[in-house]
Formats: structure tokens, sequence, C-alpha cells
């Protein structure tokens, strides 16, 4: 397992085929993008999903780790997700969050330059692809970021298409442009002060 850390996230990445320890507790939220479910495994938050509906929410956890053990925890969970849930709303990490992340090697390495994106700002799948030195793969880097099942703290959202138009976005459309405006703000706020 490789770790690697960001302001308000440490990455820890899984092996191929390694799957989640333990069973996957889980709890729902309420953020200013709607609502939240964060999954967690013995090694840290292995899902965060947007969204409207919390059975909806619950739904998507279990086709994203089929097999699992699943149990709703939300008073264990109340501190990790209060973290994600400021971090969705404000922008300011509330200490650092720890991430399991699995997926293929190519999906970990797209994952990995996404968060390379500053916030406040876009990619085209065409410039993450190229970045990685396979300027032919923009669909490959696109795929991956369908199969991202950590909102936000994998910043799929920051990837538009090479003429800049938003599309799709495993939460939708619409929150993915509420997402790029409410970080565009943050960041002119951040430079003005």
């Amino acid at each position: 397992m490789k770790t690697r850390s960001a302001s308000a996230f440490n990455y820890h990445f899984r092996t191929l085929g390694s799957p989640v320890q333990g069973p996957i507790r889980f709890a729902i939220g309420q953020t200013t993008r709607g609502e939240v479910l964060i999954g967690q495994g013995a090694r840290g938050i292995c899902a965060i999903f947007l969204g409207d509906d919390a059975r909806a929410l619950r739904s998507q956890l279990a086709a994203a780790f089929p097999g699992a053990q699943l149990r709703a925890d939300p008073a264990s969970l109340q501190s990790p997700l209060g973290q994600v849930i400021d971090f969705i709303d404000t922008g300011t990490p509330r200490g650092a969050i720890d991430l399991d992340i699995g997926g293929t090697a190519f999906e970990q390495e797209v994952w990995r330059a996404l968060c390379a994106i500053p916030t406040g700002t876009t990619r085209s799948y065409g410039e993450v692809a190229r970045d990685l030195g396979m300027p032919k793969a923009a669909r490959a880097v696109a795929r991956a970021c369908a199969a991202n099942v950590l909102a936000i703290a994998i910043p799929c959202h920051r990837v538009v298409r090479s003429d800049g138009s938003i599309s799709g976005y495993r939460w939708g459309v619409e929150r993915k442009r509420a997402l790029l405006a409410g970080e565009a703000a943050h960041a002119v706020a951040g430079s003005a002060a």
C-alpha cells in the first residue's frame, strides 16, 4: 500500500485486488451540496457519495463494494463524517482524513493526477492523459473518473471537456457545476486575502 498526503487527506492506495479490510461502516449526513454518505473500513474512508436520497446512497455503496459487509454506524463515524461535511461545505479541512483507495493501477495513476489539480482550476480529459504520458487515453481517463468512489476527495469534478464545457459526473452535472463554482469563489477569496 502506498500513502500520499495532501492538506486535507492522507491517500492510502491499496494494491490491485486488495479488498477493504473489515466491515464497511457507513453514515449519512447533510451538506450544502446535498446528502453525503461516507463508508469506512479499517484503514480509512473508502467511499464518499453525494446525492439527494439516503436509500440511493446506500445502494451505491452496496454496488461499489459487492459482497462487503455493510453496517450503519453513525455514532462512531460522527467525527469523520463531520470532517467530510466541513470540507465539502467550506473547502477547509478540519484535520487530515485518511482515505483507503482501491482501483486498477491506471485508475490510481489518474486519481493521483487529479489530486494534483489545484483547487479552483480544471483540466480536460485530454490534458490529464497528456500529463500521464498517454495522449490518446482521454476516454480511459474519463472512465477512471467515472469509477471514482471518493467524491471531492479525489477531485474528478475538476476534469472537463476539451472545450471547457462541463460533462458527466457520477453525482450529477449540476452538482459538478456547483462544486466548481464554489472552488473558484474560494480560490478568488483566498488570493484576495
